[in-house]
């Protein structure tokens, strides 16, 4: 089983975006779920949904406290007492901002966690220039596909497409795909390079 924690806040597609994955998962066949965590229902404030992907049928219903992946759709959460809790060296870190981790205050996050799997991504600038609206949502979950594979880009497009339709669903699929061959640029360039196989053949 997969699990995947969205921060963000009011109006910013949170509980959207954990459905539009559940639904990109259920696409390929597989196990899914998700819901919201409301502390407040409130414009701006603070909101966590839940995803889960599985290839049996999903038994719990719990929050999710020790997610595989946590996908920060609002910077100014990054510094609220317990918002990293759980996710571990293996889990994947995507952070919406046009900052690196040093600025954001994450230097230390980033270096106890494998180098592709820490991921910066500018969802809301994509979002606006490709949407024209600060929804970081569907940019965020193309950045995951492309980080995770636990899902593939056609479906996170699948699921958009189901989901809205016209310019809207347009805007977001476009702002899904800049977002994938982002994070595909960024994890290839932070992977360990490893010499090739015939490196040193016939040399005694």
């Amino acid at each position: 089983m997969f699990q995947v924690r969205i921060h963000g806040r009011g109006g910013q597609g949170v509980v959207t975006a954990a459905e539009l994955l559940s639904v990109a998962a259920f696409t390929e066949g597989r196990y899914a779920q998700a819901f919201p965590s409301f502390g407040s229902e409130r414009m701006g404030a603070p909101v966590v949904s839940y995803c889960r992907i599985a290839d049996a049928p999903i038994r719990t219903h719990e929050p999710i406290a020790e997610p595989d992946a946590l996908i920060i759709q609002d910077p100014t959460l990054l510094h609220q007492p317990g918002l990293l809790t759980g996710l571990g060296r293996d889990g994947y870190l995507l952070i919406n901002s046009a900052h690196e981790a040093d600025a954001l205050g994450l230097a230390a996050a980033a270096a106890a966690m494998k180098p592709e799997r820490f991921l910066v991504v500018p969802a809301t600038q994509l979002a606006m220039t490709l949407l024209g609206r600060p929804l970081p949502g569907a940019a965020l979950l193309g950045g995951f596909a492309a980080a995770s594979g636990q899902v593939r880009l056609e479906s996170v497009i699948a699921a958009i497409n189901e989901r809205f339709t016209g310019p809207v669903a347009e805007g977001n699929v476009a702002a899904a795909t800049a977002a994938f061959q982002f994070v595909d640029d960024e994890r290839l360039a932070a992977s360990p390079r490893t010499a090739p196989d015939n490196v040193g053949a016939g040399k005694e």
